[in-house]
């Protein structure tokens, strides 16, 4: 049996501060807990989703993975708890809280997670003393963020303290999609999540090359959840564009885009064989990591069973697909 880390996991407390009546305005997400085992999430006064313990129980959590083989999970929040539409000062209140949250479960179950936190982008200087403190204080090894933070694309120049702070901490970066471009124009068919995050993750990586910040800082540890979005399979036209186009395309970054294959990490969440065949040979076996998306329907239901199934990957590139690569990607000692 393969030793199995999974990547992409979030949670939430089981108990949070009701934020909106606190600061009087905004989309704020508290629990209501109106069955056992059950919670409505609530986005400021109004019902966003349903979630089940498993979401904030450690304990439910660790016989799901017990069930599915999982060894470790990497804990993050929610996206929609990034609060970066916020006020700085409330964005880092909130932070700081589930930031807490996660470091004390991985406290009490050092064995079986590893916490990355958040930080309110919407202010660089405030972000980076709070992932200091994540990586100096609450020792985590990285943070999670968003594919874009209020509409700018993360290769705008004002994140680029940000960057260069989180290289010489460093701190792993799990890039997340979330407010997808778009999702007002598509709400039918839960578009929003079949294509508008593939979509809006495929922008993150394309921003952060076009724009050189993988040039200017090529020790950041990036990984980007659901395979990479389209990234993977539109690359041929990116590059093509690239030469082409350079006197749009390559304004800021001279390099090929192609060449930053095999400089950033993704998951395995993709749900097809042939496909994660395709992420592999194009990426590269060593920066693809198992991400299971739990504890939610889009993601695999058992973690790390479409790796285990696939009769081209050998042991030696599922144990990297399984959990290698995702040491790597952390900078954690097995």
């Amino acid at each position: 049996m393969h030793q199995k880390i999974d990547i992409h996991t979030h949670i939430i407390p089981e108990h949070i501060p009701d934020y909106f009546k606190k600061f009087g305005y905004g989309e704020f997400i508290h629990l209501e807990h109106h069955c056992p085992g059950c919670a409505r999430m609530i986005k400021g006064d109004k019902m966003f989703r349903e979630v089940e313990q498993n979401c904030w129980d450690p304990k439910v959590r660790m016989k799901e993975m017990d069930l599915t083989t999982v060894g470790i999970q990497v804990l993050s929040t929610i996206p929609v708890l990034f609060n970066y539409w916020a006020k700085p000062e409330h964005g880092l209140e909130t932070s700081r809280f589930f930031n807490d949250h996660i470091a004390s479960c991985v406290e009490q179950h050092p064995n079986r997670f590893i916490g990355i936190g958040t930080v309110p982008l919407q202010d660089v200087d405030i972000a980076i003393k709070e992932m200091e403190r994540c990586v100096k204080e609450l020792k985590m090894p990285g943070l999670e963020i968003g594919t874009n933070i209020n509409g700018m694309n993360l290769g705008d120049p004002s994140f680029e303290p940000f960057w260069q702070a989180a290289e010489e901490l460093g701190c792993s970066l799990f890039i997340h999609p979330w407010e997808m471009m778009g999702e007002k124009d598509m709400q039918k068919y839960w578009l929003p999540w079949l294509v508008g995050m593939p979509a809006e993750t495929t922008r993150a990586i394309a921003s952060l090359i076009f724009s050189g910040v993988l040039e200017r800082y090529p020790n950041l540890r990036i990984a980007f959840a659901h395979g990479g979005g389209s990234f993977p399979f539109t690359i041929g036209r990116i590059e093509h564009g690239f030469n082409v186009r350079p006197d749009l395309c390559a304004i800021d970054n001279k390099k090929s885009p192609r060449e930053y294959l095999g400089k950033f990490w993704i998951d395995a969440l993709v749900h097809d064989a042939a496909t994660l065949n395709n992420v592999v040979s194009i990426l590269g076996e060593d920066k693809v990591c198992m991400g299971s998306d739990y504890p939610f329907p889009l993601g695999e239901h058992h973690p790390g069973k479409l790796i285990e199934s696939m009769e081209t990957l050998n042991s030696k590139t599922k144990d990297k697909l399984l959990f290698e690569n995702a040491l790597k990607w952390l900078n954690i000692k097995p």
